[in-house]
């Protein structure tokens, strides 16, 4: 039987649950468990597909295809088990089954309500998981904050989780801050105190107590913590400001929290074994003997989690190549009105990311041509892609209003265009090409060389595609369609000859890196932007 660790929230957002959910999880990974995590989230909607980047960030594409919470990136980036569906539950998935059980007569007359009906949906969801894994321990990180309206369905769920499983398949583990007040030079413990004491009030005692802070805590802290919050003073954990959050698994193990948890699980493993990520991934991170900057030329850069694996996956591709990535956020607005040479003239490399609907586009477009007449490596991805696509059959076939029927329905030459069956769509949630699908790369071709094999499977999330009456025209003047879906001849990926690294994908290849395995497409951008500075 699984044993279950639930993680929650305090006073504030942004302290890291998932960071610190994935740690945990690397942890107790390295002592040779089978480990998975899942995201509780309290918003009503029934996943983040169809919520602006600005609003919840990134949105996670898993292999089965489910468009998820960004936490779920760093579920797969700290631990091997892949995320599925079934990994993330939102309010409107939970209502939604409600309702649907309620219609279908499931519940035999009965008034339905938020106890015992709703708690016991998450509860079977928790368990669900769980069982398909086959995981010895499941992570399950709460979203939002204790107090919140939202949550408290889930926190009840949790509560009562912990009865029916008993206490010793039982772990809690609030995440709380410890602020540094500048001003009086002190570390305050009242925002832990009253995280803590609030989920007491709905019948939650925690076993552990992660500490979020800027400085070290001293062992009076630690005791006055552990005195007013009821926990032992070794289960509570100091989560201090670091440089990598993939130092955290390690800071995590100094402070024994692998054994505190399986001293509570009465779980016997093998001893942890972390040199591998510490040497290859920690020590890389930290002192790269290298440095590279990139520019990111995208519409959502105010909001750093709005290209989030993209990001860790440029991080990934410096760790592989011992280089320092320093990504320059470039709003591509800008570029449409100053022009490109103004932002990228100091980069040795253009990446230009996905996204939806026309604001920017232009300045998308001028970057990758500027990247292209410059011979400054350049990848594109999903939209990026699409935006190469225009800019060569505009600039290089006079196909001058070229464009995708996505901006504009009705253009001449709609070289990137709408999917046959995408045309009968009216609901936009979860309704795109979405997940893992298969695509067979060209022999001779960069990508061939990049990825060292011949069939390959990528995550997508899209709704346009290259439109391909205009494949030969484009491939006659020298653009190189090197990835295909076979079954639907689909366009995955194209590159130029002749350029240092021109390479734009439909798919989105950044969810699938990870700090020990940064994906090929980045390890071999960020090598060939060395190159290019050197």
């Amino acid at each position: 039987m699984a044993k279950y660790i639930f993680i929650t929230g305090g006073v504030i957002s942004s302290l890291g649950k998932g960071i610190t959910s994935a740690s945990i999880g690397k942890i107790l990974e390295s002592r040779g468990l089978k480990v998975t995590l899942m995201k509780l989230d309290p918003y009503i909607n029934v996943d983040p597909g169809t919520m602006n980047p600005y609003q919840h960030g990134e949105v996670y594409v898993t292999e089965d295809g489910a468009e998820t919470d960004l936490d779920l990136g760093h579920y797969e980036r700290f631990i091997t088990a892949s995320m599925t569906k079934f990994n993330n539950v939102t309010t409107g998935q939970v209502y939604n089954a409600v309702i649907a059980k309620e219609r279908r007569g499931d519940y035999l007359g009965k008034t339905i309500q938020v106890i015992p009906h709703i708690t016991n949906e998450i509860k079977e969801r928790i368990k669900k998981v769980g069982s398909i894994s086959g995981a010895d321990i499941v992570l399950v990180e709460v979203g939002g904050t204790v107090g919140d309206i939202e949550s408290l369905p889930f926190l009840e769920a949790v509560r009562q989780f912990g009865l029916d499983m008993g206490k010793e398949n039982v772990i809690y583990i609030p995440l709380t801050l410890v602020p540094y007040i500048k001003c009086a030079e002190e570390i305050k413990t009242k925002p832990t105190q009253h995280s803590v004491g609030t989920l007491r009030e709905i019948g939650i005692q925690p076993d552990i107590l992660i500490c979020r802070t800027e400085k070290t805590l001293s062992n009076e802290l630690k005791e006055k913590i552990s005195l007013f919050c009821s926990i032992r003073k070794e289960a509570v954990i100091e989560n201090k400001d670091v440089a990598s959050i993939y130092e955290i698994p390690l800071i995590f193990k100094n402070q024994i929290l692998d054994e505190i948890i399986l001293s509570h699980f009465k779980l016997i493993s093998r001893p942890s074994d972390l040199k591998h990520w510490e040497k290859n991934v920690v020590e890389k991170a930290l002192s790269p003997k290298h440095k590279v900057t990139i520019a990111l030329v995208g519409k959502y850069i105010a909001l750093q989690d709005a290209y989030k694996s993209i990001y860790e996956a440029l991080i990934h591709a410096g760790i592989a190549n011992d280089a320092k990535v320093e990504v320059k956020k470039i709003d591509s607005e800008d570029i449409q009105k100053y022009g490109p040479k103004k932002f990228l003239n100091d980069v040795c490399g253009i990446l230009v990311p996905g996204g939806f609907g026309y604001r920017g586009i232009e300045g998308k477009i001028k970057a990758i041509k500027f990247a292209r007449e410059n011979q400054i490596p350049f990848l594109g991805l999903c939209l990026g892609m699409q935006c190469a696509v225009i800019e060569f059959a505009r600039n290089c076939c006079s196909l001058n209003a070229a464009n995708s029927t996505e901006f504009k329905p009705k253009v001449k030459y709609p070289v990137i265009s709408l999917l046959e069956e995408q045309r009968k769509i009216k609901n936009l949630g979860g309704t795109m090409r979405l997940g893992a699908y298969p695509c067979k790369i060209k022999k001779n071709t960069l990508a061939r060389r990049v990825y060292s094999k011949g069939l390959i499977y990528e995550r997508h999330r899209h709704r346009y595609e290259f439109n391909n009456k205009y494949r030969k025209l484009l491939s006659k003047k020298g653009l190189v369609f090197s990835g295909v879906y076979p079954k639907e001849n689909l366009v995955e990926i194209i590159e130029l000859k002749g350029h240092p690294y021109f390479i734009a994908v439909q798919f989105h290849p950044e969810f699938k890196s990870k700090p020990d395995k940064a994906h090929p497409l980045f390890k071999g951008f960020i090598k060939a932007a060395l190159e290019k500075q050197v």
